[in-house]
Formats: structure tokens, sequence, C-alpha cells
């Protein structure tokens, strides 16, 4: 009996909140992610932020998803305005004082509403002729409504604790592959100021998968920077970048 072959250990980091306005510095950082040796990332591209479809807004930027796909990179729909449009007052987020835009998108959405939305980001990327291969949900902020509608549209969604598959039936969840995503958690003072710590805990403690979530805010933060760069360094000849389209097929 052969003995069974080690397991391929992976990194796959995302890049998130991609949209006109932060495209200089979402093209800095994936320049950053290459020269670092992370020639896969998954591009989460919010399709209307202001409501009027990237296509129109920014060509130089879809001609850069366009070359960032064919050179290897993954693109995700990640929502659709990126931003509440509804207030929920009875939402548990909101009787702890969490802001009502890091919420999430889709809380507070009915089903139609939010069949409407993910449909609607869709179109307007598939235009843009960068059609997205799967979904991350703003804030990761899933509702029983949005979870019923992904598997119609996508082939994956990611979550903050994993990453679900479709599968041939369409119903729940999907197959998952747990692996946590590390990055700055919100924008407060005292996220700042663990985020550091997080970053290389993550680093340290993840096994087959080491997820990264990466934001245009973080160049804002040198400490939060120098961490990544010191995991990147660290995972470098040790793992393998991917996207995530590419993480079921990495653990087969």
């Amino acid at each position: 009996m052969q003995p069974k072959a080690c397991q391929r250990r992976t990194i796959a980091v995302a890049l998130h909140d991609i949209e006109p306005a932060t495209f200089e510095r979402c093209a800095l950082i994936r320049d950053w992610l290459d020269d670092h040796g992370v020639d896969r990332v998954t591009l989460l591209v919010i399709p209307a932020r202001d409501l009027h479809p990237l296509g129109e807004r920014s060509p130089g930027m879809t001609s850069w998803l366009t070359e960032r796909r064919r050179a290897g990179d993954s693109i995700a729909q990640h929502g659709f305005q990126h931003e509440r449009t509804r207030r929920v007052d009875h939402s548990p987020l909101n009787l702890l004082g969490a802001p009502v835009r890091r919420t999430g998108e889709f809380v507070g959405l009915g089903a139609e509403e939010t069949q409407r939305a993910v449909n609607a980001g869709w179109r307007v990327l598939k235009l843009a002729g960068v059609e997205p291969d799967g979904f991350v949900a703003p804030a990761y902020a899933y509702t029983t409504a949005l979870r019923r509608v992904l598997p119609r549209r996508f082939r994956w969604w990611a979550g903050l604790l994993g990453v679900h598959r479709r599968t041939a039936d369409m119903e729940g969840d999907g197959a998952r592959l747990l692996a946590p995503a590390w990055g700055m958690a919100g924008t407060g003072r005292l996220a700042r100021t663990l985020s550091p710590a997080l970053i290389r805990a993550g680093g340290l403690l993840s096994r087959e998968t080491l997820r990264l979530d990466l934001h245009p805010a973080d160049l804002q933060h040198p400490r939060h920077m120098i961490a990544l760069e010191w995991v990147l360094d660290r995972a470098g000849g040790r793992r393998d970048a991917i996207t995530y389209d590419e993480l079921f097929a990495s653990q087969n």
C-alpha cells in the first residue's frame, strides 16, 4: 500500500473593496503582493458603489481586472453597493452600538430584494466583461435569504470562517472548507491595535490553508502592513498561492 501524499499547504489572499475610488490603492497592493511572491489573488469587486456601473465609470479598472484574470487571479462579486440601504433598529448589532454601515449590506432585506441586488451586481460585472466566479458578502454578513440565492448564481461564496462550494442539489450552505480569514477586524482603535498580533497568530496557527484579507485602507496603517509582510515572507517557499476558485481542488 502506497503512503498517502503530503497535503499541499496553500495561502489564499483576498483583496477587498475594489471600486473606482480605491482602484489606485488596490493596484498598488496587488503589485506589492506580486513582489512578495503571491501570484494568485482573489479580487473582491464592488459592482456599483454609487449606483454607476463600474464598466462606464472606470474603463481602466475593468481593463486591469481583465488582465489580472488572464494572469491567474479570480474575480468575486462583493455585494452590490457595499453599503446598508435599510436601517434595522432591532438588529443585535445595532443594539450593541455597531455603526449601521458595518452590519452588512443584505441585513434587513427580504428574499426578493436580496435576489434583485445579487442579480443586478452580477449583471453589472458581466456587462463589464468581468463575470464573477464567486461571492463575498460585505462584512461577511450573510442572511438566510442571501444563502438561498447564492448557489443559483455562483460556484462558491466565502464567509469569515470558511469557503462554501455549490453542491449538485443547490440547497443549504454546500460543501465547506474550514479556513478562517485573518485581517483587520474593523476600523476602530482597538482593531488597529490588535490586528498586527492577530495577523501573526494567523500565520502561525493556520494549517493546510492560510487565508489573508487585505483592504485598500490597510495602507494607512504601517504596523498592520509590517505584520502582513512578516506573514507573507514566512509563507514564501512554504505555501503555494491559490485563489478561492482553486481552494477545493487543493484539498484533493
